[in-house]
């Protein structure tokens, strides 16, 4: 028998208007009905629209193949991002087949590291509406706003308020970006029918000065607001979500630190939600210590790791790693003590009267060193890792104290994008003798170091979200509890094989999303239905049930 979620993908309601119905403008305005060329001569007939396309009618192949035949003629990222920007909005059928036919190839360009750029110009290639944009103006009537979405069902929201855009800081209303790629990569790489997708910015200001001086900002041109306005707002449209989408999952994502924290604890235990940055890359980096370990052989439990960055990547890992070692038999406090962070004011230490309240967890009972390099020498760490937003903070003293001190160094700069990694593939093979198992944020190329060739894998929450929400939604999760994130980590980290490892990734290449994030999906489903928070009848087979109701992009 078919899941209440199979069932909802397969009813089109959810991905287009009846064709009976559509009419000349709905047919070919409606991204997820319009097939453009591919539409038969009957269909051209039936629904009025003869005379407004080409003659020829094309199958869906062909209009993919012009399609990535142009996107590679587009000669920097941006161009290409715009491009497939523009077919999204126009036909999302053809745009995933493209996006699913090329995975490896398109991730870079619709997410990490284009999305980055993408979000500082978005103000000036904005072209056309996408997704939903809610600002103070509209208090008091935000349900209202949310029913002027035109599709009835939502399954998944990804929401930013714009204040920490990748390592780019506060963007505002250019936020959008974000919470767009998340939700195609959602669709592309977990098969989260489109339907089902919809992304939103809170406009509340930014602090900004450029974008605030930009004529051509799109977001409110005032300060970013704070305390209780803000709390109001936000309360209203969390409530106001969970009514007009009943049992929608809510991802926050990109919030600055101290409200990212803050948010995730208040409302986690009220409905389904979870903060990406914080746990999706703390699953995210439990998984990658985890696939290191096998090329170290040295168990989680005998690491010790140095954060560079004390925000929501690193304390989110942080957070995440604890609570495994602890798994593992360490207790809390030894835990905590093989996890040491740098933040922009140095080692996060109890004597430090300047910490905020969730940085104070993770204070160690140590005295203040100078800089990195004297923290490596002091701690005497098995990794390193960097999520600081700051570029090339992993120096030639530090890779190369990490190197004397390890003979396998971990080294994960994960910071996007690609201009603000802690130190780029080439450093960190060149300053470890080629020893280091690295890992970056963004896509590196392969690196060859004395004779051998490296190709280390992205560490991106991507191997993620995209599964942890499928799962969720497949088994109509009330919560995102901290046990679907580990089982998420451990599934991600079971499917980086040996041949992975020889070449030098500790994650699966870009191909294998879909397949990676099925496995995810799975082991997070089966976690909804053993803790009691499953809404949907558990299928007998998990994982055939993944494969099953994952969206494929084939026009009806």
């Amino acid at each position: 028998m078919a899941s209440a979620f199979g069932e909802k993908i397969m009813d089109r309601s959810l991905t287009a208007p009846r064709p009976e119905t559509a009419g000349c403008v709905p047919c070919l305005s409606d991204a997820l009905f319009n097939k453009g060329t591919a539409f038969t001569r009957d269909e051209r007939s039936r629904f009025g629209i003869e005379g407004l396309l080409p003659p020829r009618v094309e199958l869906l192949e062909e209009q993919a193949a012009r399609v990535i035949a142009n996107v590679r003629g587009k000669t920097t990222p941006l161009e290409k991002y715009v491009y497939l920007s523009a077919l999204q909005a126009e036909n999302e059928t053809l745009f995933y087949r493209v996006v699913l036919d090329h995975l490896e190839e398109m991730l870079p360009v619709i997410y990490t590291p284009t999305v980055g750029q993408a979000c500082v110009e978005w103000s000036r290639i904005y072209e056309r509406p996408r997704g939903l944009y809610i600002s103070a103006q509209q208090r008091g009537r935000i349900a209202d706003v949310l029913r002027s979405w035109p599709r009835s069902r939502v399954g998944i929201i990804v929401v930013t308020d714009g204040g920490r855009i990748l390592g780019l800081g506060d963007l505002g209303a250019n936020g959008m970006g974000i919470p767009v790629g998340k939700l195609s990569l959602y669709t592309g790489c977990a098969g989260v029918p489109p339907g089902l997708c919809l992304p939103i910015t809170l406009d509340v200001g930014t602090d900004n000065e450029a974008l605030l001086n930009d004529p051509f900002y799109v977001g409110e041109p005032q300060k970013r607001m704070t305390g209780e306005i803000y709390d109001t707002l936000l309360e209203e449209f969390l409530a106001a979500a969970q009514t007009v989408f009943p049992g929608v999952i809510v991802q926050f994502e990109d919030f600055n630190g101290a409200c990212a924290f803050r948010l995730l604890q208040c409302y986690r235990n009220q409905f389904c939600c979870f903060n990406d940055d914080v746990q999706g890359t703390g699953a995210m980096g439990l998984a990658g210590l985890y696939a290191a370990g096998r090329v170290t052989r040295r168990a989680l439990a005998e690491q010790r790791i140095l954060f560079v960055g004390a925000g929501e990547a690193c304390l989110g890992i942080g957070n995440t790693v604890i609570a495994a070692m602890r798994h593992e038999g360490l207790s809390e406090a030894e835990a905590k003590r093989r996890c040491l962070f740098i933040d922009s004011k140095g080692l996060v230490i109890a004597s430090r009267k300047d910490l905020v309240e969730h940085k104070r967890p993770f204070a160690q009972d140590r005295t203040a060193l100078p800089d990195l390099p004297a923290a490596i020498e002091s701690f005497r760490p098995t990794a390193l890792i960097g999520a600081c937003g700051k570029g090339r903070m992993f120096t030639q003293p530090a890779l190369e104290a990490m190197a004397r001190l390890n003979e396998r160094p971990v080294i994960f700069a994960l910071s996007n994008p690609t201009s603000k990694a802690e130190c780029t593939a080439e450093e960190a093979y060149a300053l470890t003798n080629g020893r280091a198992v690295f890992a970056s944020g963004s896509p590196s190329e392969p690196v060859t170091f004395g004779g051998r060739s490296h190709s280390p894998g992205q560490a991106n929450n991507s191997y993620i979200f995209p599964g942890v929400g499928l799962g969720l939604l497949m088994s109509g999760s009330k919560r995102a509890t901290d046990a679907m994130f580990f089982a998420a980590a451990q599934a991600l980290a079971a499917q980086v094989s040996e041949t992975d490892l020889e070449q030098g990734r500790i994650f699966p290449v870009g191909a294998r999303m879909r397949e990676v994030a099925g496995a995810v999906a799975a082991a997070v489903a089966a976690v909804a239905h053993e803790q009691g928070h499953a809404t949907k009848p558990r299928p007998q087979d998990l994982r055939a049930e993944v494969v099953r109701v994952m969206y494929q992009p084939q026009y009806a």
